[in-house]
């Protein structure tokens, strides 16, 4: 199949490229502002299908509304009826159409004539009125407030929000992606005339602007986002997409001793606390026991034994443990246990605890194994 994008270098063009590639698409036909329009008459000859997401969102004068997102509809058009081609048309409009403002009205026009177009020509034609899309890829400033947001926050940059208990209706770049793909194999879902995304999130914009500064200070406390919320799932994403290229990595503090080291990587509430144990030749660490924490001790590096013994019982239970053999050890509650390198190099564990580390009430036990 012969696929032709328009606005392909966009937001939504880009992501949409890069998805029809992964499932095997190959002759996709991109037409950006900087490509030549002569091959716009050839693709409009050869293609089977269209995406017709170009359009303009800033213009520098009102007037390039109606010319980008009316005027190159028509264009297309021509050059499709010109060859008499008969693909079918996807094209991006807005919820603004609804409204009477500058580029609501160039919208609902672009609407019209591709409605037009497919009745008089027996094509068939999917318009997507899209809310606020946000995702990997957008232009701060441009394409969506979130953009903006997760673009000047990740770089301690001043936002300006007029009114935090504002709505939006909101839909992630994957889901998008995913329902044009779905009208390209005919399965698309529709309202109506209109065809739309599916998966739709409302959210108070006071709350997004919460939640990015909480990803933003998730580096300092070593939490993780709740991963269960979709929501908050693809807008993490968003936000890591905005990081600067120079601070990919931030550093973790190292509790160093004699012994070794211990590093608190990831918190969370409901999922515990992950940390890595490095233990020097000969070292002993633990000897104490818990009430309701429990644990898993997983050596990646060097070889050890761990013991366990139950608190009112002499008898001593080991196993031994190397990074040559990745095997997960629980801990139980009511068993005082420790772990003993018995290798000539240090010994690194990955240890996971069911609740991150509560000083005030750690639940820890010293007793000898």
């Amino acid at each position: 199949m012969k696929i032709l994008v328009t606005g392909a270098k966009g937001f939504i063009g880009k992501n949409l490229v890069a998805e029809l590639r992964n499932r095997g698409y190959n002759e996709i036909y991109e037409f950006d502002r900087e490509t030549d329009k002569n091959l716009l008459d050839e693709y409009t000859k050869k293609c089977d299908f269209v995406y017709h997401l170009a359009g303009v969102n800033r213009p520098k004068n009102e007037e390039e509304f109606m010319k980008g997102n009316f005027g190159f509809t028509s264009e297309l058009l021509e050059l499709l009826k010109k060859h008499n081609n008969k693909a079918p048309i996807l094209i991006t409009s807005s919820i603004q159409a609804e409204r009477d403002n500058p580029y609501g009205r160039s919208k609902k026009a672009g609407e019209d004539l591709i409605f037009k177009y497919g009745k008089e020509n027996n094509v068939k034609v999917f318009v997507y009125r899209l809310p606020n899309v946000f995702g990997k890829w957008s232009r701060p400033n441009y394409n969506s407030a979130i953009a903006t947001f997760c673009y000047n926050i990740s770089r301690d940059l001043p936002i300006k929000v007029n009114d935090p208990t504002v709505e939006l209706t909101l839909v992630y770049i994957d889901d998008v992606v995913n329902e044009f793909i779905r009208a390209l194999n005919n399965t698309e879902n529709r309202k109506g005339n209109f065809c739309k995304v599916p998966v739709e999130h409302k959210k108070k914009l006071g709350e997004i602007v919460e939640l990015i500064y909480s990803f933003k200070k998730s580096r300092e406390d070593k939490t993780i986002p709740d991963m269960s919320d979709s929501f908050i799932k693809k807008l993490y994403s968003t936000y890591l997409s905005f990081l600067p290229e120079d601070q990919f990595s931030y550093e973790l503090k190292m509790n160093i001793d004699n012994r070794g080291s211990f590093t608190e990587f990831i918190k969370t509430i409901d999922r515990g606390q992950v940390s890595v144990n490095i233990s020097k030749p000969g070292i002993v660490k633990g000897n104490h026991w818990h009430h309701t924490k429990n644990e898993k001790f997983l050596v990646v590096s060097g070889k050890g034994v761990i013991r366990f013994r139950k608190i009112d019982s002499d008898e001593v239970i080991e196993y031994y443990v190397s990074g040559d053999k990745l095997e997960v050890i629980d801990i139980p509650p009511g068993y005082t246990h420790n772990i003993e390198n018995l290798g000539d190099t240090d010994m690194v564990t990955i240890m996971w605890a069911n609740e991150p580390f509560d000083p005030e009430n750690p639940d820890t036990y010293y007793l000898e194994v």
